[in-house]
């Protein structure tokens, strides 16, 4: 059991007004594991003034020494990698070799890169007569969610922290113990109080009293499309800064002529990554419909390779979903596509013989399914694959864009250049052309409802920036 009793608040750790605890589920044993405090609007006020306080001194703090608290912090985390690794594969349910590759790995190359660009970022140039200038904008309130809960803290707070803002911090209620861990490191770490805090809680309690806040500048949230509406709709009366990275529905584009083997692997492994459980993860795989049946076949081969198992041994491709909710609402969009007329190829809404405790749900493949069902619409956030036919290159780019999402995305061509062309017709924020690799320096967010704003490398950092120009 990993019970914390306290948050953290102006560099010490003090018990939370409430009293409460919030339970946290071990999502392939269905077991406690820890409790967190319930924690109150109260201890979000006492966390937003010890960031206020704190502000002035440390926006004024020299960008190396910032960058040296950012690099202090990824050593830290680095050094921790294993325990940190196995806490987030026993929350979340990710695989271990996920879990060390990428629920870690990314939070500790966010810091890294954080603490480069604390230094390296030009905050001023010379337009005309002009001196344009880029001061930190405040306090930062950051909302982070359960499916890779410590990679968007980071994504979050080394930004913040690099540009000389403060930050109070709400991890998920589900998945917040990571959080725990990174605020210990922050306290070994010896910041100044108040540069970081961390309130544990109810979205509906803390998350709405940081969007709201008149003492928070600025609101980042990672979460659901609603989610994201509600904090816009709370940041609304202060007007304050707000970034969202939201939902996802992205598309596999699998033009003539690509090498079929390769973009099947690569598409079911971005779609199944983390149990499906990824904004980006690629759910739709548009295919020529002269290839559908060969398509069909590679994914039925290849999915063979994707087994279900305890998160904690390193064989496992795939783990659990993150709760009972998540199970019931990803075998519900199952039952759904089988009624709206799509084709089974593989998988069902039936419970996995093998478990008889766990939040996992079988692996499923649907082909022919129509670009308006359900399943092709609307983000399932779990290990389901939809096989959408076309029958030219303008409806594969239309189906592709046929979603209220625009957040990730693949092409794939018998050339990059043909599938930069394509790629370029996608209303999306990243697309990855035949297999090209994710880039943590690269901005990440979306189109339409899949956010405002953008995270990593400069352009993270730029969101927490305000611009002023002075005239001479």
């Amino acid at each position: 059991m990993d019970v914390r009793d306290k948050v953290y608040i102006d560099g010490a750790w003090v018990p939370s007004t409430s009293g409460s605890v919030i339970e946290v589920i071990n999502a392939s044993t269905e077991e406690v594991m820890g409790t967190i405090p319930d924690g109150t609007v109260e201890d979000v006020n006492k966390a937003v003034e010890a960031a206020r306080r704190a502000f002035p001194s440390w926006s004024e703090t020299s960008r190396e020494e910032r960058g040296k608290s950012l690099r202090r912090i990824q050593e830290a985390l680095s050094a921790r990698t294993s325990e940190i690794a196995e806490l987030i594969a026993r929350e979340v349910g990710t695989p271990l070799p996920i879990a060390n590759l990428v629920q870690l790995g990314l939070p500790i190359m966010s810091f890294a890169s954080m603490a480069d660009l604390a230094t390296s970022f030009q905050y001023e140039e010379e337009i005309g007569n002009s001196l344009v200038v880029r001061e930190p904008i405040g306090v930062v309130g950051a909302i982070s969610p359960w499916n890779y809960p410590l990679h968007q803290i980071a994504a979050k707070v080394a930004p913040a922290m690099a540009a000389g803002c403060t930050v109070v911090v709400k991890p998920s209620q589900v998945a917040p113990l990571n959080a725990f861990v990174l605020a210990e490191i922050i306290e070994e770490v010896g910041l100044p109080p108040g540069v970081f805090n961390l309130v544990s809680g109810a979205g509906s309690v803390i998350g709405e009293a940081l969007a709201s806040h008149p003492g928070v500048d600025m609101v980042s949230l990672t979460g659901s499309t609603p989610a994201g509406r509600r904090v816009m709709i709370q940041a609304a009366d202060t007007i304050k800064r707000v970034t969202l990275e939201l939902g996802g529905k992205s598309a596999c584009v699998i033009l003539p002529g690509a090498d079929l083997k390769t973009a099947v692997a690569s598409g079911l492994s971005f779609c199944w990554l983390n149990s499906g459980q990824t904004c980006s993860a690629q759910t739709r795989m548009v295919v020529p419909r002269s290839s559908l049946s060969e398509v069909e076949e590679l994914v039925l081969a290849e999915a063979e390779n994707y087994n279900l198992g305890d998160p904690l041994d390193f064989s496992t491709r795939l783990g659990p979903l993150i709760s009972a909710a998540q199970r019931e609402s990803v075998r519900g969009y199952i039952t759904k596509g089988i009624d709206e007329g799509a084709t089974l190829l593989r998988g069902g809404a039936e419970a996995p013989e093998e478990f008889d405790r766990g939040y996992y749900v079988k692996p499923t493949v649907f082909t022919n399914v129509g670009a308006k069902m359900t399943i092709a619409q609307e983000e399932i956030f779990g290990p389901v694959l939809s096989i959408l036919p076309y029958d030219s290159e303008e409806e594969a780019v239309e189906i592709a864009n046929d979603s209220t999402y625009g957040l990730g995305g693949s092409v794939w061509a018998s050339d990059k250049s043909e599938a930069e062309r394509v790629a370029r017709k996608i209303r999306t924020g990243q697309v990855d052309l035949n297999g090209g690799s994710f880039n943590p320096l690269a901005p990440f967010g979306g189109y339409k409802q899949s956010g405002i704003g953008r995270e990593l490398g400069h352009f993270g950092l730029e969101e927490y920036l305000e611009v002023k120009s002075l005239q001479r």
